[in-house]
Order: structure tokens, then C-alpha cells, then sequence
């Protein structure tokens, strides 16, 4: 079965070439104009993944993700014409899973949307141990994290950070290591997206409990003791 997209954009001619190339290619494409109707489809009927605009009429694409993110964990791709490594970094704080900004080639975003998709839905992945590490279940074939009886609702980068950091618990991850790990060879993009998912899975353990699971050792990288 084709994955569905969804694309959210209101600029006309991008909308049709993007359209265009990500029918070529086999996904069952939705496609609305504007924020409120992108949020409402999100909800509405959840794609495989999203590719959000971030300058939208109605509701800009950054609210539109931050509303997405109280209620789902579906993939979404960001498009910007915002140029400063500071906005992409902002688009991935607040839930992103990649970015592409503009202008850019509709083959790269392309690889973009296959690359996170295999991320989020791989195919018969094999099987993994589920960890128990100093209170926090991390559990690979629901995807989950508890603490307790309570759950911790994380991306699914989240999720792949913290899983890849505690199967290997004591070891210190570069940055390149965890990109290679749970991005894949195929990330194009900035090292500093690793900081920004570590440190937005760190405020969400903070929520459940004050201890520090995952320590930056300082010119290298991260580690969970």
C-alpha cells in the first residue's frame, strides 16, 4: 500500500511540481493551501507524513506543528524559506523530524520523505530487547517509554535516540555517531539537529522524573550512565 502524504502549502507552482514528483513516485498525495486546513486534515484523517509549509495564510506552519504535537506523532517535514540556521533550528525544537529549505530540488525532498519514512515505519524490523534502565521501560516493538505507570510521549527520533544511547549504556555517542545510527548515511543536513532532539527528550524525562539520564561529556558527545 503507498504511503500517504500529506502536503500543506500554498504556494501554487511548488505545490504542483512537488505534487507532481511525489506522485511520479508511487505516494497517495493529499494536498491543502492553507494552516487551518492542514491541521484539520493532520487530525482528521493522520497521514504516513507531512510536508508542512512554514509561511502559511490562517495559521503559519510553526503553529500548525506545535498544535500537530499535543496530539500525534506523525512525520513531519518542514519547508523554509527562512534561511538562518537559528529558524531551522526553531522548526525542530518544536517537533520537526527534518527540514528542506527553499528554494530546493523536488528530488532531494523526495529522498527527504523516503528517508524519514523508513526511519518511522521500517520494514520487518528485527527484533530488539526491550530496556530497563534506572526506572524508564523502553519498549521497541510498541515504541513506547514509561516511567512507572506513566507514559512518555516522544517523537519518533526521540525514541530512537534514547533507545540507541541506553542499548548501549556507559558508551559516548558523537554527534556523526548518532546521526549515523538513527538518521542514516542518507541525512543531509546539520550536525546540531542531534542537540536539539536531546535536549527536547531531556525536558520531556525531566517531566516524569528530576534525575538526569543523558550527560554531555564535554567535545565529544552524549552518554546515558
Amino acid at each position: 500500500m503507498a504511503n500517504r502524504v500529506l502536503l500543506v502549502e500554498d504556494d501554487l507552482d511548488v505545490s504542483n511540481v512537488v505534487g507532481a514528483y511525489l506522485r511520479r513516485e508511487g505516494f497517495d498525495l493529499e494536498t491543502v493551501h492553507d494552516g487551518v486546513s492542514g491541521l484539520q486534515r493532520a487530525l482528521e484523517a493522520p497521514p504516513d507524513l507531512i510536508v508542512l509549509d512554514w509561511l502559511l495564510p490562517g495559521l503559519d506552519g510553526l503553529e500548525v506543528l506545535q498544535r500537530l504535537r499535543r496530539e500525534t506523532r506523525t512525520p513531519v517535514i518542514m519547508l523554509t524559506a527562512r534561511g538562518e540556521e537559528a529558524d531551522r533550528i526553531l522548526g525542530l525544537e518544536h517537533g520537526a523530524d527534518d527540514y528542506v529549505p527553499k528554494p530546493f530540488s523536488p528530488r532531494e525532498l523526495v529522498a527527504r520523505v523516503r528517508a524519514v519514512l523508513r526511519r518511522a515505519y521500517p520494514e520487518d524490523p528485527a527484533p530488539q530487547p526491550l530496556i530497563e534502565h534506572r526506572g524508564l521501560t523502553i519498549d521497541p516493538t510498541q515504541r513506547r517509554v514509561r516511567r512507572g505507570d506513566r507514559s512518555i510521549d516522544v517523537t519518533t527520533l526521540e525514541f530512537d535516540l534514547l533507545y540507541a544511547l541506553a542499548r548501549a549504556s556507559g558508551r559516548v555517542f558523537s554527534r556523526q555517531d548518532l546521526l549515523d545510527r538513527v538518521w542514516g548515511d542518507d541525512f543531509i543536513g546539520i550536525d546540531r539537529v542531534v542537540d536539539v532532539h536531546i535536549s527536547n527528550l531531556r525536558q520531556k524525562l525531566a517531566g516524569v522524573d528530576a534525575d538526569t539520564y543523558i550527560t554531555t561529556i564535554r567535545g565529544r558527545g552524549y552518554r546515558i550512565d
